[in-house]
């Protein structure tokens, strides 16, 4: 039971529909988006929403016993520093679960934007927000202080009637849970409509499915990490091992031998 956990980038507040007051007794919800907090779905645990950056948390060192993310640390400019925000807001043997997109995430989308832009007009821009890769990752989060760490990665691929379907989905509906917009500096205000339609005919030939469908890629990164407590497990002083590993060849005639 977590008495007091914090949804770090929540929206309307995803998280919290899954969450029950066994398991959480009060959630403090925070994004950047105003109009996301307003709109909250309701929970059945009390919870208070505070409008704040991600890097900039405004709690006192030592305040939660749990702290969340779901898909929306892609969107901060500096992660390091937010990770850091992070493990300093825990409590001691407090933990933070993470969820975010990964570097391969609309890997399609971005290969045949860019193909098409260089045939069509010498050059290209990113037109989907930057990601980080998951061998960045564990030293990011052990650097900010956390350790214990795990970090997994899962793909999920939606399919879609084609390109346009895909552009309209990441600006529409799914831009707060799921979709990219781009938030690069650097990117081009518009595409040209004879770019778009190169970029269609390239995402269709190089990764079309037999029934005309194209694949959109979401690669999703998971962490979990701890803030140090004297009272965690930890790893045996190095060469204290009684058991090699190279017995392990051995385990069957040594089992056996045992049960004898």
């Amino acid at each position: 039971t977590f008495p007091l956990a914090l949804d770090v980038g929540s929206g309307r507040g995803y998280i919290a529909q899954h969450l029950t007051k066994e398991t959480v007794e009060k959630l403090i919800q925070v994004d950047i988006a105003e109009n996301a907090l307003k709109n909250a779905v309701e929970s059945e645990i009390p919870t208070v929403s505070v409008v704040a950056d991600e890097e900039f948390l405004p709690f006192k060192e030592d305040t939660f016993d749990l702290v969340v993310s779901s898909l929306s640390l892609h969107w901060v400019n500096d992660l390091p520093k937010a990770f850091k925000e992070i493990h300093q807001v825990l409590k001691p043997d407090g933990v933070f679960i993470g969820a975010m997109f990964g570097g391969e995430t609309l890997y399609e989308l971005r290969c045949s934007l860019q193909l098409a832009e260089l045939e069509r007009e010498g050059g290209f821009s990113p037109h989907v927000s930057p990601f980080t890769a998951v061998s960045d990752l564990g030293h990011l989060l052990s650097r900010a202080g956390f350790n214990t760490l795990t970090v997994d990665t899962d793909e999920i691929q939606v399919n879609y009637p084609g390109l346009f379907e895909i552009m309209e989905d990441l600006q529409g509906k799914y831009i707060l849970c799921m979709g990219e917009s781009n938030c690069s500096w650097n990117r081009k205000p518009l595409l040209h409509r004879e770019t778009m339609i190169a970029a269609a005919a390239i995402y269709k030939e190089m990764y079309g499915n037999s029934d005309g469908s194209v694949p959109a890629t979401f690669q999703i990164f998971y962490m979990i990490g701890w803030k140090f407590h004297e009272s965690q497990a930890r790893p045996a002083q190095r060469g204290s091992a009684t058991v090699s590993l190279a017995d392990l060849a051995k385990i069957d005639r040594l089992i056996s031998r045992g049960k004898k």
